[in-house]
């Protein structure tokens, strides 16, 4: 310390170096954590089944006071439903400025399935159930529950967070229906009882540009999502330090890491996907 506080240049030169070290050794410890939560999924399977269900049971609808108003499900449909009903305002409106109002249909199929209800499913992945899991797992490190486990000679990665992984993925393609159904069915409440559009027209442009092939890379675009969300939040919790401060410090960084994770998600699917042909023609 004396050394640093004399020549402080010198060591700020040093630290530059150790630096990229810490960066590499941080993605190194992500990479073997994953690694082990997803290769521990089949034995979770086997030996862990009452504790799947009681999770995928805990992620849908919630646990204690939480299960009255909901889980996940009940947070995810109320995002879609307004996100749906945005969209629909603002299309019917834009597109009423240059006369074609009557394609208000053709954003719903496009816009929700595409961008809207993969990106809302996995905000609310990440603000319910991503940070209750955060939470959870941080609060047994710091009471020393999961080095419990480990006397026991149980298997902490698998029994904790592969068991996770295995329920979201379990519990993701139900969840991620039920929000693109009230995604389209906002929209189109919106639009014809609201704004006053024909039905008949509202549904033509509809079917017309909703794409099933878009529908089933949306379905793989939530599941992709769903487990990058996972991955992050359980070693966030998992390796939490500092007490009860640092468990909210690792809810915080959690939730940071996952909205990114989201969007990044998005944007590569959305490249690997649609980035050469967008399975899309609009001509008049």
């Amino acid at each position: 310390m004396v050394l640093r506080a004399t020549y402080p240049r010198l060591f700020r030169f040093f630290d530059h170096f150790r630096r990229p070290v810490g960066t590499l050794s941080k993605i190194g410890d992500h990479t073997m954590f994953y690694g082990r939560a997803i290769a521990g999924t089949p034995h979770a399977a086997m030996h862990y089944r009452r504790e799947i269900i009681r999770l995928i049971a805990e992620i849908s609808m919630g646990a204690g006071t939480l299960a009255m108003i909901g889980g996940t499900v009940a947070i995810v449909g109320f995002l879609t439903i307004a996100t749906g009903g945005v969209l629909a305002v603002q299309g019917y409106s834009s597109l009423g400025n240059i006369g074609i109002e009557a394609l208000t249909g053709f954003l719903a199929a496009f816009i929700n399935v595409r961008i809207s209800a993969p990106i809302v499913a996995g905000i609310g992945l990440a603000a319910t159930f991503g940070a209750g899991v955060t939470a959870q797992l941080g609060a047994m490190r710091i009471n020393e529950e999961i080095d419990a486990l480990e006397a026991m000679a149980m298997r902490p990665i698998e029994y904790l967070v592969s068991t996770r992984i295995v329920a979201g993925m379990v519990a993701v393609t139900p969840l991620y229906s039920i929000a693109v159904i009230l995604s389209f069915v906002s929209s189109k409440f919106v639009t014809v009882y609201l704004l006053g559009q024909s039905s008949g027209l509202y549904n033509h442009y509809f079917s017309t540009f909703l794409n099933p092939i878009d529908l089933l890379w949306s379905f793989v675009q939530a599941i992709l999502m769903a487990l990058a969300i996972l991955l992050v939040h359980t070693y966030f919790g998992y390796f939490a330090t500092g007490g009860p401060a640092g468990v909210g410090a690792a809810v915080g960084n959690a939730v940071r890491a996952s909205l990114i994770t989201v969007v990044s998600v998005t944007l590569l699917v959305s490249l690997a996907i649609y980035g050469a042909n967008g399975n899309f023609n609009l001509s008049g």
